[in-house]
């Protein structure tokens, strides 16, 4: 069945329902989807979001985290709490039979997180083990370096998991203010599917809508990339060079374009082998394994970024090849051979994007939250298939702004 959108009437707001049935298991999944609620609204202390998440992760403060946890297993029903850019998502999964059961332990977290000094100790401990973690981890180290270059002096410079500094400066009240400001129903998308009818899921999530709070939506603000290229160079011990690189893309969610921009930064690297930077840097010059390029178009920002691992001595040349590849790239285009492979890749594995309920479901909370109608996925599958070389190439050659890029680079 296809997935519908309806609404639940709350508090003085309509809460958005994107419900799709399907039978062929005995199962259930729901979402709750807090808009403007992730990493992007991180703007006093990097990591909030994320942290906070963990913290939901750590159940109720009546039956504390291992006896919810027991609770929830016994009856193999999943909980968990994670965060995006510009989401956090709160989800229940389990077998039709035990939806009651699930919906009752999820009203529970939404109404009592276990939000108290012990477990925000306990929380901050565990992330700032893993922080010390990637230290060693140099391609983290270069992405973030990346994002501190494209996104200087703004809220998306910071790492999403923050840094030991700004961990360690969250207190309970950080978390406390924001889930009190985030997890709000005039945020709130509901996404529900599995074996169920949409009348009986209805007045059962609006049952839990109840505990929740009507708050502020607010819209996600839009940052923009650094225009001025840059580039930063962090020494240190590694046999590697980890080469990261990003520039604008003047594309938008809404753009009509958008098509065109998958397609072109598909064929350009992220296609992995068999893209432009890969066959350039790995088959002809040997200098990488491997080499991607992928565009991150979202509300929040819009920009073209790639990486490749090279030996320390061919660091300069590496660099060179790949703006080399890309003002070919923007220069002249693609080929009729690269464009047919491409769609027939894209058109090709579109079954493995839907396979499971979650993926389904995934994807039509996209169509919704980008403010397309539903089924323009597939709208966007036929026009990949009828686009015409000439078309695509006149896009390229239409944003040089790719070619204005940042670089951020470890080496020894």
């Amino acid at each position: 069945m296809a997935a519908t959108i309806d609404e639940i009437q709350t508090k003085n707001v309509s809460v958005p329902l994107i419900f799709e049935q399907d039978k062929r298991l005995p199962l259930v999944t729901m979402q709750f989807i807090f808009k403007n609620s992730g990493s992007v609204t991180d703007t006093t202390k990097a990591g909030l979001a994320k942290l906070s998440a963990k913290v939901l992760n750590e159940g109720t403060k009546t039956l504390g985290s291992s006896v919810f946890a027991e609770a929830l297993e016994s009856k193999a029903i999943h909980i968990s709490a994670s965060i995006g850019k510009e989401t956090l998502v709160l989800e229940l999964g389990c077998l039709k039979e035990e939806l009651d059961e699930g919906l009752g332990y999820f009203e529970m977290l939404l109404k009592e997180p276990n939000l108290t000094k012990d477990v925000i100790e306990k929380v901050k401990t565990t992330t700032l083990g893993s922080l010390a973690n990637k230290e060693s981890d140099f391609d983290y180290i270069a992405s973030n370096e990346l994002n501190a270059i494209l996104f200087e002096g703004s809220v998306l410079a910071n790492p999403s998991s923050g840094t030991t500094q700004s961990v360690k400066s969250i207190e309970l009240k950080d978390v406390e203010a924001f889930i009190k400001a985030n997890l709000v129903s005039s945020k709130l998308i509901v996404a529900f599917g599995g074996d169920a009818e949409v009348d009986e899921i209805k007045p059962k999530v609006a049952k839990i809508l109840k505990s929740i709070p009507l708050g502020e939506n607010g819209e996600v603000k839009r940052y923009e990339v650094t225009r001025e290229p840059k580039e930063k160079t962090i020494q240190k011990e590694t046999q590697q060079a980890y080469v990261y690189f990003g520039s604008p893309y003047n594309v938008t969610i809404g753009s009509d374009d958008y098509y065109k921009a998958k397609v072109a930064t598909f064929i350009l690297g992220a296609g992995g082998f068999g893209s432009r930077l890969t066959e350039e840097v790995r088959v002809k010059k040997g200098l990488a394994y491997s080499a991607y390029a992928r565009m991150d178009v979202t509300k929040s920002s819009s920009y073209l970024s790639g990486h490749l691992q090279t030996k320390l001595e061919s660091l300069e040349e590496a660099k060179k090849t790949v703006k080399e590849v890309m003002a070919e790239f923007v220069k002249s285009g693609v080929k009729k051979e690269e464009l047919e492979q491409t769609k027939k890749f894209l058109l090709g594995s579109e079954p493995l994007r839907v396979e499971t309920m979650s993926q389904r479901l995934n994807r039509t909370f996209m169509e919704y939250y980008n403010g397309h109608k539903l089924g323009y996925a597939q709208e966007e599958l036929e026009r990949i298939k009828n686009l015409k070389l000439e078309e695509l190439n006149e896009f390229i050659k239409a944003h040089k702004e790719i070619l204005e890029m940042s670089f951020a680079i470890v080496t020894k």
